[in-house]
This record gives C-alpha cells, sequence and structure tokens, in this order.
C-alpha cells in the first residue's frame, strides 16, 4: 500500500512563507502525479497546484506568482513553497498523488494525506 505524510505546516503572519513537504512510501513503481489541495472549514476541498512526472505544472489562480510545486522523483517527494501568504490562504493541506504499486505496478490509485494545518494570522 502507499502512505502520504504532510509536514511543515504552521501558524505564520500575513506576507510570511511556509515550506509544505509530502513524502510519499510505500510498495511504490510508478509516481505520475502529485499535487496539493486545500479545505477551509465550511469550504469544499479545492485543488491549489499540482505537477505531473514530466513536470507540468498546474496552479489555481488565487496562488500564481506566490506558490510554487516542486517534486524530488528520486526521494518520491512533492514540495509546495508559499510565499505572500495572505490570511485567505488558511486552511488544511492535502497532499495527493496517483500511483501505481509493485503488486499492481498498471494500476494507478489515488491517494490522499492526512493533512496539514496552515494558519495565516496576525
Amino acid at each position: 500500500q502507499v502512505q502520504l505524510v504532510e509536514s511543515g505546516g504552521g501558524l505564520v503572519q500575513p506576507g510570511g512563507s511556509l515550506r509544505l513537504s509530502c513524502a510519499a512510501s510505500g510498495t511504490i513503481s510508478n509516481i505520475y502525479y502529485m499535487g496539493w489541495y486545500r479545505q477551509a472549514p465550511g469550504k469544499q476541498r479545492a485543488l491549489v497546484a499540482g505537477i505531473s512526472s514530466g513536470g507540468t505544472t498546474t496552479y489555481v489562480d488565487s496562488v500564481k506568482g506566490r506558490f510554487t510545486i516542486s517534486r524530488d522523483n528520486g526521494k518520491n517527494m512533492v514540495f509546495l513553497q508559499m510565499n505572500s501568504l495572505k490570511p485567505e490562504d488558511t486552511a488544511v493541506y492535502y497532499c495527493d498523488g496517483i500511483i501505481s504499486t509493485l503488486q499492481t505496478p498498471t494500476s494507478r490509485g489515488h491517494y490522499w494525506g492526512q493533512g496539514t494545518q496552515v494558519t495565516v494570522s496576525s
């Protein structure tokens, strides 16, 4: 099975920065896509940023120019550098991935982490 674990969340003032990390572990054959979603209280979970195995990136309009997604394929990790943070960025941030396992290397599964809290406040 595959497990995703996020880290790096915390409390930061408006205008500050945080770097989130997500580590994938388990019997992984291939990681096709990894990304970040976020969910604020009373809101739907929404895409923040994603990156394909080929390095193609996508961002929600509200974070373009402020957030950067990257990955380390050798370590099975994905990162989200968040700069110029705003109070409206406050949410639980979830890592997700489209991943195949060694047991079924041709079958792609969708996996989610447990989330890490990001709070932007004065």
